[in-house]
């Protein structure tokens, strides 16, 4: 029989370690996800948050998000990824671009002419970066890809209609095969971040920026030009841009094995592709607020885009050439990227 007294004493202890635990099981795991994107951005109100509320949904509350857009821990985009790989959050949405060469083989997706549909692209990246890529993203946990859709042209002072209107123009581009594309057509290429647009827009630092349109309201680009020009659908897109969302490994590693499996449940190919259906979609909206304008929006028809994408596709013979100087296949790579692309576009409804 047992002393009433080591009872008693069992008994206390029970009610003294019950909060702890009870407090312990229930503390929830906090993840900071930091982005350059606006708060007021399309691309932060319809997948970023909507993201974020699932996974904290379907963690039942054991998950919860710090989230900070428009660069608020500080830093630049270019930064971003480094940010994540070291530490210092846990989770981000960027452009890989912004780091010039840094992640060579994604650039086979921001190549002229290679896209139309963002969620067919976004799943072949997906794809793409686990079976031919898989090094450039090797230091951290990748949990989504995607690219926007099609890249238009905003101007301040005249339209661009052939490649001719571009020559001596001062022109944002987004990534580094962007920029050489709009050198090779004439343009005088200048590389900047997205949140840098508005002021250099009304400074005259640039007369025009290559963007998607549904990103245009949040840098008030609508109100900055003038003249829009994207090209007809049958064509394909002028350029497109891929995004990451990577988390921090160990950051990953030490969740637990429930909550690791909601993270996989919320990565992936399927939602690299709700993250360019998403994205792309808002297209629309943007379009809008330039016509709401009274803006012109110009359609480059097929006949003239053949001289853009003839000037564009040195962009593609040089990328090969130092894909390969560098020790990978480029054509293979660019081959692949393709058939990728071709592939998961007949899968894909629009």
């Amino acid at each position: 029989m047992i002393p009433r007294r080591t009872l008693l004493q069992s008994g206390a202890a029970a009610v003294l370690a019950a909060p702890a635990l009870v407090g312990f099981a229930q503390s929830p795991i906090t993840l900071k996800f930091h982005t350059f994107m606006a708060p007021l951005s399309k691309v932060w109100l319809s997948m970023h948050k909507p993201w974020m509320d699932k996974v904290e949904k379907e963690s039942g509350g054991r998950l919860k998000f710090e989230a900070y857009p428009a660069m608020q821990l500080g830093g630049t985009p270019a930064q971003l990824y480094d940010q994540v790989k070291d530490g210092v959050v846990d989770i981000i949405w960027t452009l890989p671009g912004y780091s010039a060469g840094r992640f060579p083989k994604t650039e086979a997706f921001e190549l002229p002419f290679m896209m139309n549909n963002a969620e067919a692209t976004s799943k072949a990246l997906w794809e793409y970066l686990h079976t031919v890529a898989t090094d450039d993203y090797q230091d951290t946990q990748l949990l989504a890809v995607n690219v926007h859709g099609p890249g238009v042209l905003h101007s301040r002072d005249k339209p661009v209609k052939t490649v001719a209107d571009l020559r001596g123009m001062k022109v944002r581009g987004p990534s580094r095969p962007t920029t050489k594309m709009l050198g090779y057509l004439g343009a005088i290429p200048v590389g900047m971040p997205l949140p840098a647009i508005p002021d250099a827009l009304s400074k005259g630092t640039i007369d025009a920026c290559a963007l998607p349109w549904e990103v245009v309201p949040s840098v008030k680009v609508q109100e900055l030009t003038h003249f829009h020009s994207e090209f007809t659908p049958e064509v394909g897109a002028l350029y497109t841009a891929a995004f990451v969302m990577a988390m921090n490994k160990s950051r990953y590693a030490s969740l637990p094995p429930d909550l690791k499996k909601v993270i996989d449940a919320n990565s992936g190919l399927a939602t690299s592709g709700w993250m360019g259906k998403t994205q792309q979609a808002n297209d629309a909206s943007g379009r809008k607020s330039a016509l709401d304008r009274h803006n012109t929006v110009y359609t480059i028809p097929a006949i003239d885009a053949q001289e853009f994408k003839r000037k564009a596709a040195l962009v593609e013979v040089e990328w090969m050439q130092e894909m390969n100087k560098r020790g990978f296949d480029g054509h293979q790579l660019r081959d692949v990227a393709r058939a990728l692309i071709e592939k998961h576009a007949k899968s894909t409804k629009t």
